[in-house]
């Protein structure tokens, strides 16, 4: 018997995310040394450190660059995050073999076009409410949240909450430090 949405989460073994449009509102604002600012949502970020204390692999795979980027995902830990992308799809392939993942236990949170064929490639597709219609139409599941205001968390709360490891303690976590 084929297992529900909810609870498929619970066998989760990574979760692999784009970034503009996911963890922001899709707006960047260009800097005069080349790089790009963008704004982030805090409990997002608080998420994907919980999730990692909590033993969860965590990927990054985007179009965008910069060093403030990759920056923000140092800061939380992340120990994989490929950025400059243009070919998800192969950079997904390799990260699924070098880890040892089931592809039907992979997560991949996108929200446009360039999304597509990687969302299409894993078991758990989902997305922001606001994403692309094509790419909401290969989701599983589509976030009430929009891209940069909690879409990453709604995701990783249910996975954490499907295994039993969301808020069960309360220290917390630091994102900053090492």
């Amino acid at each position: 018997m084929d297992k529900n949405f909810k609870e498929r989460l619970a066998d989760v073994e990574a979760l692999v995310f784009d970034v503009d449009g996911v963890f922001t509102d899709g707006g960047i604002t260009p800097l005069s040394d080349g790089d790009f600012q963008r704004t982030y949502y805090a409990k997002d970020g608080y998420a994907v450190a919980y999730a990692i204390r909590n033993g969860m692999k965590i990927c990054i795979i985007t179009g965008g660059r910069g060093e403030n980027l990759k920056r923000r995902f140092d800061m939380l830990h992340v120990e994989k995050t490929y950025i400059n992308i243009s070919d998800k799809l192969a950079v997904l392939d390799s990260y699924i073999e070098q880890e040892g993942l089931d592809r039907r236990n992979v997560v991949f949170m996108g929200d446009d076009i360039p999304d597509l064929e990687a969302m299409a490639s894993v078991g758990i597709p989902v997305c922001p409410a606001d994403a692309a219609d094509e790419v909401a139409a290969v989701s599983k599941y589509v976030s009430q949240y929009p891209g940069g205001h909690g879409c990453v968390r709604d995701i990783i709360e249910q996975v954490l909450r499907a295994k039993g490891l969301w808020a069960r303690d309360s220290k917390g976590v630091n994102c900053v430090s090492a």
